[in-house]
């Protein structure tokens, strides 16, 4: 299992827009054969802070199944707007300590 992980600011005062437009890309990504989960986790400590955590069945399966689909560019259409910074995406493998 490989968890992508990405932290998104979005301007709080753009949240409504952004939860929307989230809503409706969400079909997008779960269309995609390895995708297991996703979340979006607002942070308590800063307004506008979002955890994305995306738990795929191989690196395969997010960096070509998905990056390189039509799914994908739709996917930026929708919420690449709201990112200020854009997100560094990352990828972790199985934990190496669980509790």
């Amino acid at each position: 299992m490989i968890l992508e992980h990405a932290i998104l600011d979005v301007d709080p005062a753009e949240a409504a827009d952004y939860e929307a437009a989230l809503t409706k890309a969400l079909p997008l990504i779960a269309a995609t054969p390895g995708f297991v989960k996703l979340e979006v986790r607002p942070c308590v400590e800063r307004r506008g802070r979002h955890l994305l955590l995306v738990e795929w069945q191989a690196l395969e399966d997010h960096t070509t199944g998905f990056r390189q689909s039509d799914r994908y560019q739709q996917w930026r259409t929708l919420l690449q707007r709201f990112y200020t910074p854009f997100p560094l995406v990352e990828h972790f493998g199985e934990p190496v300590a669980a509790c």
